[in-house]
Order: C-alpha cells, then sequence, then structure tokens
C-alpha cells in the first residue's frame, strides 16, 4: 500500500449526492447503470455505475451516496461520466456502494 500525505487526500473531492434517476447502460462492457444524481451546490450530474447484482433501478433514486465529484470526465462506451460512484467489492467482486446512514445536505464534502 502506497502512503500519501494528508494534503494528498484533502485534494480528493469525496461529496453526498441524491440518486434522482436510474436507468440501464447496456452498450456498458458489464452490467451496469446509468445515474444521475444531484450534488447540491455543485449540480446535477451522471456517471455509470456496476451495482447491478445488488440493486434494483426501483430501489436507487433517493439514496444518497458518495461520489468523488474532482476527477476529469471519462467516456465510457457512448456515455460521458461526470464522476466517480464509490463502492465496495463482496466476495464475488460485485459493487456495494458506499453507504451513508443518515441524510446529509447534498453536496456535503467527507472530511
Amino acid at each position: 500500500m502506497e502512503t500519501i500525505t494528508w494534503n494528498d487526500f484533502e485534494k480528493v473531492e469525496l461529496r453526498a449526492g441524491t440518486i434522482v434517476e436510474v436507468s440501464d447502460f447496456p452498450e456498458a462492457r458489464k452490467s451496469a447503470y446509468k445515474l444521475t444524481v444531484d450534488f447540491g451546490p455543485l449540480g446535477v450530474k451522471q456517471s455509470s455505475a456496476q451495482i447491478t447484482k445488488h440493486y434494483t433501478k426501483e430501489e436507487l433514486p433517493g439514496r444518497q451516496i458518495l461520489g468523488v465529484v474532482n476527477f476529469p470526465k471519462k467516456q465510457i462506451a457512448n456515455f460521458m461520466s461526470e464522476f466517480l460512484v464509490t463502492g465496495l467489492a463482496d466476495e464475488n467482486g460485485d459493487i456495494i456502494l458506499t453507504a451513508i446512514d443518515k441524510p446529509v445536505p447534498n453536496g456535503s464534502k467527507l472530511i
């Protein structure tokens, strides 16, 4: 494991956002959804997430997630991802979203 400095960590903008829309992403190489997330004062951003093994499209809207919002945009198939959804892999390598257990304002920064 590489050691980073506190200044390195402070550069990462990990922010809370609420999922407002979920759609299928059939063009992705691995099964994924397209997510639209409201980050409050930072605006509404889109990303894809390989979370189809643990979540249905219907259960995701309204859920708060943690995203990295200061990476450059990334082309994924025919879709432009504007932030990185955070999660952890289970024992099979399937992604479980990083949880926020109580509501916080959209755009709140992890500190």
